[in-house]
């Protein structure tokens, strides 16, 4: 690809908002650094972004909120962040700007930013093949050029005059094809002969906040059917940890023997036999690692009620909507009991031929996604500085 002189003080602008951006964005700066290894690229980013030179200038957490009233809540907060950022990179001026996700925070500000003549990509498609259509609209005037990540979006943008580019899932590179159970059993000290469920219930504080119970209710009624059962439960992070072990209670856990641990979500699924999952890209996760799942959701009763008025299609988690139809269990809201949940996942567990079904579904959707992200991503990003650094 032929790329025009760029400037010695190129500057590039991104945001993520939540853990799943963060890992999304890495995958990206892990393309894009080597062609510009003394850019500063800013924004606002976590911990996987900073290990390829990003610096945050504001703390990713204040942005992972979840839920049209919980957002309300902290609304006031998140609009300075962004009007502090916006004014910086509008004096700026970086080589392009890069909203990764986080579409109620970074279309607004890439509309800004696009009619100051600043070019702007937004990485990941907002779900407007799920909810919210009108929502193409105001990508149009946001967005100088996408990046999907899932094969059927490309026509929905082509469709509506949008510059695209399909780039695969980031996940399906880094998620092996054939994920090792027995090591990651080792690692976490795990029984190879005992059954064993990861529990997933959010990065954000507020789905933990609705779903840690729950989930753990599941586990105790788990291991009334199977004493032997084992049960790990990843956080994001230090603070989610924190939190999940607040709301959930030390003895409980301790009754439970769940393992928490502070980040290791791909460990943890890989040594699972099942995982008990909060809607969103952890679904995906466990799909690519193969592994059957309960996909379980509860939000605050409001949003809720507004978002389900709002959807077009049956299905919220990501493999049941890449497949068109319920490859697995899908308990939302109300239906999101401990004991609905534990009798989904013990049929999860204990029937080998779905077990074998999912795997096999699995693999091609694996192979689906596959695409070098990295330097697809970082490339159409490149082509997009030079096409605005033309004269």
């Amino acid at each position: 690809m032929r790329v025009v002189a760029l400037s010695a003080n190129l500057s590039i602008g991104m945001v993520a908002g939540e853990p799943s951006g963060d890992l999304l964005a890495s995958r990206l700066l892990s393309g894009l650094r080597p062609m510009l290894p003394d850019t500063r690229i800013h924004g606002i980013g976590g911990p996987e972004m900073a290990e390829h030179g990003f610096i945050s200038d504001f703390p990713m957490e204040k942005l992972s909120v979840r839920g049209l009233f919980e957002v309300l809540l902290h609304y006031n907060e998140i609009k300075g962040i962004r009007n502090r950022l916006q004014a910086q990179l509008l004096q700026e001026r970086p080589a392009a700007f890069v909203g990764i996700d986080a579409p109620d925070f970074n279309l607004d500000l890439e509309i800004v930013l696009k009619n100051a003549g600043i070019p702007t990509l937004h990485f990941i498609s907002p779900s407007i093949w799920a909810w919210r259509r009108e929502r193409i609209k105001k990508i149009a005037r946001a967005v100088t050029h996408m990046l999907v990540i899932f094969p059927f979006e490309e026509e929905i943008y082509r469709n509506a005059q949008i510059p695209v580019t399909y780039v695969g899932h980031p996940l399906a590179e880094m998620i092996p094809m054939d994920p090792d159970q027995v090591g990651t059993r080792n690692q976490l000290g795990l029984d190879q002969g005992q059954r064993v469920v990861t529990i997933l219930p959010g990065s954000r504080m507020s789905e933990i906040s609705h779903n840690a119970r729950v989930f753990v209710d599941a586990c105790g009624l788990l291991a009334r059917r199977d004493p032997t059962m084992r049960f790990v439960a990843p956080m994001a992070g230090p603070v989610q940890r924190a939190y999940f072990e607040k709301v959930v209670g030390a003895k409980k856990i301790k009754k439970l023997g769940i393992q928490v641990l502070t980040g290791g979500s791909h460990t943890a699924i890989a040594a699972a036999d099942a995982v008990m999952v909060a809607s969103g890209t952890a679904t995906l996760e466990v799909a690519l690692f193969k592994k059957p799942m309960v996909i379980g959701y509860r939000m605050n009763t409001a949003s809720w009620f507004v978002m389900k008025s709002m959807a077009y299609q049956r299905w919220v988690g990501l493999p049941n909507i890449m497949a068109r139809e319920f490859l697995v269990p899908e308990l939302l809201q109300g239906r999101a009991t401990p004991q609905g949940l534990a009798s989904a996942m013990w049929a999860q567990i204990s029937n080998e031929q779905n077990r074998q079904r999912l795997r096999r579904r699995f693999v091609d959707m694996h192979h689906e996604l596959m695409r070098n992200t990295a330097s697809e991503s970082a490339h159409a990003v490149m082509q997009v500085i030079a096409q605005g650094q033309r004269p």
